[in-house]
């Protein structure tokens, strides 16, 4: 019998971006209440969730064989494991997110200097502390348990190392941010045996591969469009593309159908040159994947 892939789940703020990151790669998987071993439609994977943070501790022991966390909990834990994709997304967005270090608004800590000898809470205890260590600063580094932001509010710890996106919570907590730590997303890690398994290494390259696919795809759409023989080249030479435009004629018919897949971000201003330049019934769609 073919052994399954057991595969790691973040849970709390990636689980529901990852599920739908993965049901646009083909994968869907359904969780039933507070079950911990939701069902996938993929008779290779067994699937568990649990905390980002001990991630990869499981997957390190073997536990797992694969799974999704953050760059971030791989370096607090210190853990060996095999690194098969960066991918870069959360909750909010397809950008890395920062642990940055903040004080409140009025305080005289202006840089990593002036925290010599003061308090410093945050679940990153063990990065927090090796990179003042690394600096020669004394500092006492504290564990936060979560509402790291109201330990400084209230005076309970000098400074705070939080992670971040917009920085919008921060600021919102009356405090600024006086250093960027480290920059973090999402890596698709390995156990190095379950790596070296031919099986089990096809099927998590095979994850790796159309997840990456499903995250390229976002940013980008397909875009479809009518176009007199006439004005072609015009509309060609308008069309980004990742290669060149798919050009077919229309039946009996001196018009064109035009193809091409685009990044999202160019639409807006492309549709209004494209009617100016000629071309009629254009179409956008979403894409599920671009590999």
């Amino acid at each position: 019998m073919k052994e399954k892939l057991k595969l790691g789940i973040p849970k709390g703020s990636l689980q529901d971006a990852t599920f739908a990151l993965f049901r646009r790669a083909g994968w869907k998987i359904d969780t039933h209440g507070r079950s911990y071993f939701p069902e996938i439609n993929d008779e290779d994977i067994e699937c568990a969730i649990c905390r980002a943070q001990e991630m990869s501790r499981y997957v390190e022991s073997g536990t797992l064989d694969a799974g999704l966390t953050g760059k971030d909990w791989i370096s607090e834990n210190e853990s060996d494991v095999y690194f098969v994709e960066d991918l870069v997304y959360s909750k909010v967005s397809q950008r890395p997110a920062r642990w940055v270090l903040a004080v409140p608004y009025d305080s005289n800590v202006k840089n990593l200097e002036d925290l010599a000898g003061k308090k410093i809470a945050t679940e990153l205890v063990n990065f927090t502390r090796k990179y003042f260590q690394d600096r020669g600063i004394d500092v006492k580094v504290e564990f936060s348990w979560g509402a790291t932001e109201a330990k400084v509010v209230s005076g309970l710890a000098d400074a705070i190392v939080e992670v971040t996106e917009t920085g919008s919570t921060i600021k919102a907590h009356g405090l600024k941010i006086i250093r960027e730590l480290l920059q973090t997303n999402t890596q698709l890690i390995a156990n190095h045996t379950a790596w070296a398994n031919p099986e089990k290494r096809k099927k998590i390259e095979q994850i790796a591969l159309l997840v990456k696919g499903a995250l390229q795809a976002e940013k980008m759409v397909g875009l479809k469009t009518n176009v007199p023989k006439a004005r072609l080249d015009q509309i060609v030479a308008l069309l980004p593309s990742l290669n060149a435009p798919t050009v077919s004629t229309l039946h009996q018919s001196n018009w064109f159908a035009v193809e091409t897949v685009i990044a999202s971000s160019v639409v807006r201003e492309l549709i209004p040159e494209l009617l100016k330049n000629g071309a009629e019934g254009i179409i956008e769609y979403p894409l599920n994947k671009v590999i």
